[in-house]
């Protein structure tokens, strides 16, 4: 296709990279990148590529010598609109749709795809909370309650924890969040059950689809990139109990007692 095999591998290499920043499994960053390197003539034989959870490496023989690169990432949160716009990319260059500055074009496009809005996300939060609420076996006043509780949790993580805030501070002080605005619903009168209101506030923080892909990664036989994807979420997991174990335990010295 008349393609440099350094042109090949370094775009090969941004796909994978966007994947993996995007919260992709190991072993589709590693097939994505294998796809699209074989398909523009770099076999197997000619480039390696080593994906771990926070890392990527490649590297390959070209006509100039030797092609190595590695960048880090961050582990964080999926976007999956950004996944599945590479996924289906992949599957066009197979069906020879794209040509190599054709599939670059739309590498760049894909990496600048916007967040949802902020209002967007603060009413999937607020839905989200009240429909696990339900499904947890809360009544309608308290699928409100939690309704409200996500609603103040996502401002919350949008305008201040994410922009300004680690991980662990971020889930612990919106875990914290959450019990202090239920409490104060369940207080005034909205809803029966606290505990059910609770949990479906705090829904919106807790990483399922991150937990999923480190235990696939793990059955994959990626055990580093599973473990470290475990590991970031038990830490989440952490920071929301204590968030929640805090003001409950505030609440206990006040009351003389935690109304569940």
């Amino acid at each position: 296709m008349g393609y440099s095999t350094d042109e090949v591998l370094e775009t090969a290499f941004e796909a994978g990279h966007i994947l993996l920043e995007s919260g992709a499994e190991i072993f589709r960053v590693e097939e994505t990148m294998e796809r699209i390197s074989r398909y523009f003539g770099v076999d197997d034989a000619h480039r390696d590529f080593f994906v771990l959870a926070n890392g990527l490496f490649a590297t390959g023989l070209t006509d100039r010598g030797h092609y190595a690169r590695v960048r880090q990432s961050r582990v964080s949160s999926a976007r999956l609109a950004r996944v599945v716009a590479i996924n289906q990319l992949s599957r066009e260059i197979e069906q020879g749709r794209h040509t190599l500055p054709d599939v670059k074009r739309e590498l760049a496009r894909i990496r600048a795809l916007p967040d949802p809005p902020a209002i967007l996300q603060i009413l999937a939060s607020g839905f989200g909370s009240a429909a696990f609420c339900l499904m947890f076996g809360g009544s309608f006043p308290d699928a409100l309650a939690s309704f409200l509780a996500g609603l103040l949790l996502y401002v919350f993580v949008v305008f201040v924890s994410a922009p300004h805030m680690s991980k662990i501070s971020g889930n612990l002080f919106g875990g914290a969040i959450v019990t202090l605005t239920s409490v104060a619903l369940w207080h005034a009168g909205l809803g029966s059950s606290l505990g059910n209101i609770i949990i479906g506030g705090i829904i919106p923080l807790v990483p399922g689809l991150a937990f999923t892909n480190g235990i696939r990664d793990i059955a994959d036989g990626d055990y580093i990139s599973g473990a470290v994807r475990l590991l970031d979420a038990l830490l989440v997991f952490a920071s929301i109990a204590i968030g929640v174990g805090l003001v409950f335990t505030v609440y206990r010295h006040i009351t003389g007692g935690v109304p569940l």
